[in-house]
């Protein structure tokens, strides 16, 4: 009789997961037909700022789990945090009642965020979050009495998350067109991108193009716009775009001026990810709705909140019978799991100083970056922080693009896997997110893969 080994039950055991995947499990923003074309990557465990396949390969995590991780993975602390909290309860409603996990969460969010967001509405994810924000906004006008103020603010490219209010006040047409006779209409004013140019000049045009497109627009209809929204100094989905000094305090300034509502989305940019506890600090700029997500808790949980004002809290406080409650609500809004590791997750922050370590491996990433800076096919390298997008052209000169078809920022991700390291591009742009965490040797090591994938893929060495 054959003995069979431990390693034919793995092989065995690794076939059934890859055609379980393929015939069960369907991938967001994935198009299936290409994926289940090829061997599908199957993370089995991570460890620090790696993740580990079933085949036992090793990668760096080079875009955060999707932008949300902060300490790595499989942290002491945080899994403890779980643990303990798993011996007390797991879930409790906060429809009418409270869990401890949830009220120490808020207190502390209150605490770190920018002024006078006092208030702290839990739900399960970023497109969630705003979700809430856009309803507050609309409800907020409507309680006091205001008519009209019910259509909103948006930027060119901007990205929200995938509920259909989140998309309506997006501004990505990839995202947004076959659902459009689903959307409400907003208003789109310019992001102040100044791609693809790269100099002080044009910066200072495209702020200059953004502000008088909205001081245009407020003084003609303030009167019927509740808020704008806002991806603060990096829009992310639109390819890692940086904001020009100032232009988000000045935006805050006129929204304040026009009664316009300011709605932060500080999802992907929140948490330490622009080298600030919070995007909106870099300017000292208090808007009245902020949401966040992601690296809330660490990047383990899925847990998001919107902050609000005691002034915007306060429009819905009000008798019973005059129906100014704010009807909405999750099932696990305010979950302990999650809230118990969010709360682990900014402790660590202050143990570690993980702001400082940021700064410090920014830094560190703008230089290993620099020698792509005349390379023949990247067009630009944005950053802000720890969120760089790489810009990857035909042609430098001319900034002529990539066609799609070529999927060259496919590719390269492709490449950069082969050797060693994670990342998910946006359309031609490549994204580099590590974890806040990550080392000077480790970033070093991820930059020295980013560089070998742009250059075999560009340059023709590599025909993946």
């Amino acid at each position: 009789m054959k003995v069979r080994n431990v390693g034919d039950d793995l092989s065995i055991h690794i076939e059934r997961l890859a055609a379980s995947n393929k015939a069960h499990l369907w991938h967001p923003f994935t198009q299936m037909k290409d994926y289940t074309s090829g061997e599908p990557l199957i993370i089995e465990r991570g460890q620090g700022v790696k993740l580990y396949d079933v085949h036992g390969r090793a990668y760096y995590d080079g875009f955060s789990s999707v932008w949300l991780n902060v300490h790595g993975h499989n942290v002491p602390e945080l899994n403890q945090a779980i643990v303990d909290q798993l011996g007390q309860v797991a879930h409790s409603t906060l429809l009418g009642m409270a869990n401890i996990p949830a009220i120490e969460l808020a207190e502390k969010l209150a605490r770190i965020a920018p002024r006078g967001l006092n208030k702290v509405f839990f739900s399960d994810s970023g497109a969630t979050g705003v979700e809430i924000a856009i309803k507050m906004a609309f409800q907020y006008w409507h309680n006091l009495g205001v008519r009209g103020k019910s259509s909103f603010i948006t930027m060119n490219q901007a990205y929200h998350g995938d509920t259909i209010g989140a998309v309506s006040v997006g501004g990505i047409p990839l995202y947004q067109e076959v659902y459009r006779p689903l959307l409400f209409p907003s208003h789109a004013i310019p992001y102040p991108s100044a791609y693809p140019h790269n100099d002080g000049e044009a910066s200072a045009g495209a702020m200059e193009t953004t502000l008088n497109a909205l001081r245009t627009l407020l003084e003609a209809r303030s009167h019927e716009i509740a808020a704008l929204l806002v991806e603060p100094i990096v829009q992310g989905a639109a390819g890692i775009l940086v904001m020009p000094p100032g232009c988000l305090k000045a935006i805050a300034e006129l929204c304040r001026q026009h009664q316009v509502l300011l709605i932060a989305d500080e999802v992907a940019t929140g948490f330490g990810r622009t080298g600030a506890m919070f995007a909106c600090d870099l300017e000292a700029v208090a808007p009245d709705l902020m949401v966040v997500g992601k690296g809330l808790t660490g990047g383990y949980l899925p847990v998001a909140a919107t902050l609000a004002t005691d002034e915007i809290y306060n429009a819905f406080y009000a008798d019973y019978e005059a129906q100014k409650t704010f009807f909405h609500g999750h099932s696990f809004t305010g979950n302990p799991l999650g809230c118990a590791v969010a709360l682990a997750s900014l402790k660590l922050f202050e143990e570690r100083d993980v702001l400082a370590n940021v700064r410090k491996g920014a830094a560190l990433v703008e230089q290993k970056l620099a020698v792509l800076q005349d390379h023949p096919h990247v067009g630009d390298i944005r950053q802000k922080g720890l969120m760089i997008g790489i810009e990857l052209v035909r042609d430098r000169t001319t900034r002529k693009a990539y066609r799609w078809e070529e999927r060259i920022g496919v590719r390269t991700a492709m490449r950069a896997r082969e050797l060693g390291m994670l990342t998910r591009p946006l359309g031609n742009v490549i994204v580099f997110m590590p974890p806040l965490a990550s080392t000077e040797r480790e970033l070093a090591d991820m930059c020295d893969i980013l560089i070998s994938a742009i250059r075999d893929v560009t340059e023709g060495a590599s025909s993946v």
